[in-house]
């Protein structure tokens, strides 16, 4: 590499090991097809990323950001803020869904919570004693 490209990224990049991730990230772009911003003069793209960052037009903040994202397994989602938040029931979920899908469903009718399924099975149990332990 040209010691003088280095040199005039560092006034850009202070940190050299910072300066090294990212022209390396830009050279890997480069490679992938990404279009160069400087002339390429015959050099190969660790060196067109050292150009495009001493010459400011790739910005160091820019190329950070697209370093943080690729390393990245999960992207970051902006979710909506609780206030504005409405309760959905599992029936207007499943419509919304299948709206977005483009299909039509039919929702069953909502069932009776299981909570109170199993205290009206208790409730029928005879002398008192659970419905399993009758059926023994």
């Amino acid at each position: 590499m040209a010691r003088v490209t280095v040199e005039d990224c560092i006034e850009k990049v202070p940190n050299r090991f910072d300066l090294v991730v990212l022209a390396s990230h830009r050279a890997r772009e480069i490679s992938a097809g990404s279009p160069i911003t400087v002339d390429r003069d015959n050099d190969k793209n660790p060196v067109v990323a050292l150009r495009e960052i001493a010459d400011n037009t790739k910005e160091a903040d820019d190329l950070h950001e697209a370093v943080i994202n690729s390393l990245q397994k999960y992207a970051e989602v902006d979710e909506p803020e609780e206030e504005g938040m409405e309760m959905l029931t599992a029936e207007a979920l499943a419509e919304a869904m299948a709206a977005e899908m483009g299909q039509e469903i039919e929702v069953p009718a909502a069932q009776a919570p299981v909570e109170e399924e199993a205290a009206a099975e208790h409730e029928a149990a005879p002398d008192g004693e659970d419905k399993d332990s009758a059926a023994n």
